[in-house]
């Protein structure tokens, strides 16, 4: 990647630490976003008394997905921001709300100190979060491809997931822990769930000050210095096919992506039956896997193109989807289910390693954080932060199997995307970040 004018090339070193320091302020956001529902089975009783568990994690998962309908008003907002003034201003602000929603949550009362106050503090909190993560992702996005060099951008945006991940890795192995070593099972329930909460927020502010010397893309220095003649928003509506082309992309990815990173811990422990430590320790597990195929699967898209690793995640996603799940509910054996699942992920892993290089490859440096932000928000908001709540919903309905008809339909009409689309490796817009304005 070159330079832009007048501007002091930065060398393979710096581009190394601003994505690795990028990419840890990635990693404390997921931290925060994902413990709430990795603990959700210990605090629900908290928020919402009563005597049916299902019904309880219902509600909390119900609130988890509220919290990601916030998500398009945060993409516009910090796109807006990151567009204008910079990707390191707007990886800044979301990291800080991030670290109030945490805060909020760790000090929440309960239902029996506030009543109907307590899972109203409770979704507030929650609606910052998914305000922060819907800036995050196009912000995180925009910068790592923007930081790396061409051939290895599939690479570097794979570590987007890979950090993503590790925020719930984190989150498990403190659920080992507290589980394990620190706490009894009521100690956890009456007030250890806050311990992770606490930890979020001190992540956060630590991110917050390392973000505060990232290097700016020179993508967005060179697009800084040309003239603005419309807003950032108009110039977007001017790439209809690019944002319906991000919808299609994210579609059967989020779906997919929710099942394994967040509803497979409660589909463990609700359907497959397996104990609370068994559960834990398989989903730790399978965690680990996924991010070891990230970069893996990234550094295959800079050799052979992003298109056929979509197409394969497409194919296996809408045939083995529900095979798969089936498998994981029959089978008692945990070394048996941790494999299963680690296949779910391998297919999940073929969208999860690209999917931010491919978005930020459609548009201009201009309109890149909104453009990738927006539609993804959108997408992620009706499909994949609700993707828990549907397949609990299916269950307490006695039809759990339809849920893995939805997951499997939802894949496949991205495959047919994914089929019609042209390779973004081929024709990125990266390569066009630095030619003149009528190229």
């Amino acid at each position: 990647m070159s330079a832009a004018p007048g501007a002091q090339p930065l060398g393979t070193a710096q581009r190394l630490r601003a994505v690795v320091i990028g990419s840890l302020g990635n990693f404390v956001e997921w931290h925060d976003f994902y413990v709430y529902s990795t603990f959700s089975l210990y605090f629900g009783d908290a928020f919402f008394p009563g005597d049916d568990p299902l019904a309880q994690t219902l509600s909390t998962s119900g609130v988890f997905a509220l919290g990601f309908f916030m998500r398009p008003i945060g993409a516009l907002l910090f796109g807006a921001v990151g567009d204008r003034y910079g990707r390191r201003v707007s990886l800044m602000l979301s990291v800080a709300l991030m670290c109030v929603g945490s805060v909020l949550i760790a000090v929440a009362p309960t239902h029996a100190q506030a009543g109907v106050l307590a899972p109203a503090l409770l979704l507030f909190a929650r609606l910052l979060q998914g305000l922060s993560l819907g800036g995050e992702y196009g912000s995180s996005a925009a910068y790592l491809c923007e930081m790396a060099e061409p051939h290895r951008r599939g690479l570097y945006s794979s570590l987007q997931y890979v950090t993503t991940m590790a925020g719930q890795l984190l989150a498990l192995l403190e659920l080992l822990l507290l589980q394990n070593m620190l706490l009894t099972r009521s100690q956890l329930a009456d007030w250890g769930w806050r311990i992770p909460f606490a930890v979020g927020a001190l992540l956060a502010v630590a991110a917050l000050a390392l973000r505060r010397d990232l290097h700016e893309t020179p993508a967005y220095e060179a697009a800084r210095e040309r003239p603005r003649g419309k807003s950032a928003l108009r110039t977007l509506m001017e790439h209809p096919r690019e944002l319906a082309l991000v919808l299609g992309v994210t579609l059967g990815g989020t779906v997919a992506f929710y099942v394994y990173a967040t509803y497979m811990q409660k589909y463990l422990k609700l359907s497959a039956g397996f104990s609370d430590s068994q559960t834990t320790w398989i989903s730790l597990c399978a965690m680990i896997y996924a991010m070891c195929a990230q970069p893996l699967l990234g550094a295959l898209s800079d050799r052979i193109g992003r298109k056929p690793l979509l197409i394969a995640f497409g194919v296996s996603g809408t045939l083995l989807t529900g095979p798969l799940l089936s498998a994981v509910k029959e089978t008692k054996d945990p070394l048996v289910a941790l494999a299963l699942i680690c296949c779910g992920w391998t297919i999940v892993s073929a969208y999860t390693s690209i999917g931010a290089v491919v978005k930020s490859e459609l548009f201009p440096a201009a309109v890149r954080v909104t453009g990738v932000a927006l539609p993804y928000a959108i997408t992620v908001s009706l499909f994949g932060g609700s993707a828990e709540y549907v397949a609990l919903w299916f269950k307490s309905q006695g039809h759990e199997s339809w849920f893995y008809i939805y997951a499997s339909s939802a894949i496949a009409i991205s495959l047919c995307v994914y089929l019609r689309m042209r390779d973004t490796k081929r024709c990125s817009a990266l390569d066009r970040d630095f030619a003149p304005p009528d190229a």
